[in-house]
């Protein structure tokens, strides 16, 4: 039964760790494909902390909405709330920090199966940049979603080899097994440096040169693009383009982006060389 005198009130630290714990208890299990019931959690939060079935569904879309600027899964049925409690970011910093496994997260490739007719998906729109609270933006740069999907190469590699079934099946779909054959996973044949991970082809035979990007979180958790990838969009723009493995840890989806690159995303200076 809730505690009429904690209705309205702030949560505390302590509760706010016991749901953040819960929560991720229930992340893992929801991507490992292990079976859960969500309704129980919440029974169990609720007589622990005395807090309504509302305050505690709430506080599961406040986390939602969190690991969604983080770059990282959530739970589905947790639609994300952006009304935060600024304690709620300390309470993820401090689960984080000591079980960062979570956000390095890489599914097995085989694990992955999508028809290449529903894989792909309408890239998000262009939106207004919104003012962000200074307690998550210290968190974003803590747990930089852009640079720990940047350096997880396993990551990387995972979603380059997911692009290269796609694409072999696509063309195999269309019967153009001869095109199929010839796809190629460059970045792991040649090396990094081409400008694009993939070569692949158009029906006709075209060729379409794939940079992968991949990330665990949702369509619009942003990602680097190099001065090499920037110049071969330049020098071969119809034949150049992204694409965007996002959701990769439950049910992977992919959008594609194609020059010019400021028509769909904002492009910002990142890191400068230095030289003498």
């Amino acid at each position: 039964m809730a505690d009429e005198a904690k209705i309205g009130t702030p949560w505390q630290d302590p509760e706010l760790d016991l749901i953040v714990a819960d929560y991720f208890d229930m992340l893992k299990a929801e991507i490992a494909g292990r079976p859960y019931v969500k309704a129980r959690h919440c029974m169990e939060i609720m007589a622990q902390t005395g807090r309504t079935h509302r305050s505690v569904e709430f506080k599961h879309q406040n986390i939602s909405a969190v690991l969604d600027e983080l770059g990282m899964p959530w739970i589905f049925g947790y639609i994300p709330k952006r009304n935060y409690q600024n304690a709620i970011f300390s309470a993820i910093d401090r689960y984080l920090s000591n079980h960062w496994d979570i956000a390095e997260y890489v599914p097995d490739v085989k694990s992955i199966q999508a028809a290449p007719s529903i894989v792909f998906v309408e890239p998000p729109v262009l939106s207004v940049e919104q003012s962000v609270p200074s307690g998550l933006r210290r968190l974003v740069r803590k747990f930089d979603p852009v640079e720990r999907d940047h350096r997880n190469r396993s990551l990387g590699q995972a979603g380059e080899a997911f692009v290269v079934d796609v694409e072999r099946r696509r063309l195999s779909e269309i019967d153009r097994q001869d095109l199929a054959r010839k796809v190629r996973w460059v970045a792991a044949e040649d090396g990094d440096g081409a400008g694009y991970d993939v070569l692949s082809f158009e029906p006709g035979g075209h060729e379409r040169l794939i940079e992968v990007k991949t990330t665990n979180g949702s369509a619009r958790t942003p990602f680097y693009l190099s001065r090499n990838e920037r110049e071969m969009a330049s020098e071969r723009p119809a034949e150049w383009q992204v694409y965007r493995v996002h959701l990769f840890s439950k049910g992977a989806r992919i959008f594609t982006i194609a020059p010019p690159l400021e028509q769909s995303v904002r492009l910002m200076p990142e890191t400068w060389r230095a030289s003498f």
